[in-house]
């Protein structure tokens, strides 16, 4: 699992049939400091996550492992969205404050 913010939607009209109904959500990449990593990716939303909000998501064959993507052809999939963060006690995140 990856840790990431949701940036934006994405929306595509014209996709694989296998895809409709699926919401796909613009993720950054972040760190454990609650930083931006740098990367970013395109996952499908398995939770109902809105922008801003931080998130686990899962990459490659792990993303067909749940019950909205299970047996369509997606890479990435968010499947958790993330209420805090703690590193050696110290409190890193947590959802509602400002980072």
């Amino acid at each position: 699992m990856k840790l990431a913010k949701v940036l934006g939607t994405v929306v595509a009209t014209e996709k694989d049939a296998k895809l409709r109904g699926l919401r796909f959500l613009m993720l950054g990449d972040w760190r454990h400091d609650n930083k931006p990593a740098g990367g970013s990716v395109v996952a499908v939303d398995a939770v109902g996550a809105g922008v801003g909000e931080m998130v686990l998501y899962a990459s490659g064959s792990s993303a067909r492992q749940t019950e909205r993507t299970d047996q369509k052809p997606v890479d990435a999939v968010v499947m958790a969205i993330v209420d805090s963060w703690e590193i050696e006690g110290k409190e890193k995140y947590r959802k509602g404050d400002d980072a």
